[in-house]
């Protein structure tokens, strides 16, 4: 009863198709501080989507899926206003996938008793919470795909390929980052794959496998920044969308240069936006600006805007910006790239 009672109102996904900001932005555009860099975020994504040439490849850290961006995440992928996403384990797996199997994110107080919460088997997410029975059922599942799997080393791309996979075959009709991919060709890429609920199924597959002197499955991260890499060598021009910063962030930026050491001659980054709250002045990456890494050669210098502000704030009024001036792009499919 009492669990009832901690998860009886869940968290929403925002629709961007509900509502226009392309009045608010205007107006930001004649502010100043984060309401100006906000709009010219827009503009920038608005140039990344009607340049032909361009990949644009989203970056996602930080809790986004469990506060309520998944509806938009999964717009961009059917408008085909992402090609690539990069992300954190936590939103791939716990979040999206965990609602993909028909759970949910529940509205909490981040002031709760977390002792209270522990005895009662539900995990906090600052002011959301999650029921850790729930999330052992998606654990199972990462482990049931694994045992599935042919015994090798895979990029987690290929292994959120057949997460997607799994929920095509079974059926499953829940709105989700990972079949939305699958259905689009968008790769998901999760450099730090383990770093989740991913992390759990895969050790209990290792494990048992090791038991049974059977070779086992395993995440290949060097072949994750070797697919991404050559994504970046076979596009005439990039644009990164970063929300929050972390694993997700240098992997993308980093790309620019494993190109150049594998003697590619590849452009910056053309167009790069971020939306963080971190601080820049303890040099950590999170908070590191786009001008910084200029200097690296990972970013050019013209189309590039950080926005600081938090990102469930911001970000819904770029994507309804973007999407409500019928913005009209063709797909790039680039999952098809990998197909034999």
């Amino acid at each position: 009863m009492i669990k009832k009672e901690l998860t009886h109102k869940k968290v929403n996904h925002i629709d961007i198709k509900t509502f226009d900001s392309r009045s608010i932005i205007a107006q930001y555009r004649d502010m100043a501080f984060q309401a100006r860099n906000l709009a010219n975020a827009a503009d920038i994504y608005q140039r990344m989507l009607q340049d032909e040439q361009c990949t644009i490849i989203l970056g996602i850290s930080g809790s986004l899926i469990s506060a309520g961006l998944q509806s938009i995440f999964c717009d961009l992928i059917e408008f085909g206003f992402v090609d690539v996403i990069v992300a954190t384990g936590a939103n791939i797996i716990d979040q999206d996938f965990f609602e993909a199997l028909g759970f949910s994110h529940y509205q909490g107080d981040s002031l709760a008793d977390d002792r209270f919460l522990l005895k009662h088997g539900i995990d906090r997410i600052y002011d959301t919470y999650i029921k850790e029975s729930e999330l052992r059922i998606c654990d199972k599942a990462i482990f049931e795909i694994a045992e599935q799997l042919i015994p090798r080393p895979y990029s987690s791309r290929e292994f959120i390929l057949a997460m997607g996979s799994y929920l095509a075959k079974n059926d499953l009709q829940h709105p989700s980052l990972v079949a939305s991919a699958y259905g689009n060709k968008v790769p998901i890429f999760v450099p730090a794959f383990s770093d989740s609920s991913a992390g759990f199924g895969l050790v209990e597959h290792q494990v048992r496998r090791l038991k049974s002197n059977k070779g086992y499955v395993s995440i290949d991260s060097v072949q994750d920044f070797r697919e991404l890499t050559e994504l970046k060598i076979n596009s005439s021009e990039t644009g990164i969308l970063l929300l929050g910063g972390g694993v997700p962030k240098n992997f993308i930026q980093d790309i620019v240069v494993a190109a150049d050491i594998l003697g590619k001659n590849v452009s910056p980054h053309k167009y790069a936006i971020q939306i963080t709250v971190a601080d820049e002045r303890d040099g950590g990456l999170s908070g590191s600006t786009l001008r910084e890494a200029h200097s690296w050669g990972k970013v050019d210098i013209n189309y590039q805007q950080m926005v600081f502000s938090e990102i469930t704030l911001s970000f819904p009024l770029i994507a309804s910006y973007v999407y409500h001036n019928g913005v009209k792009r063709q797909p790039k499919r680039l999952g098809e790239l990998y197909q034999v």
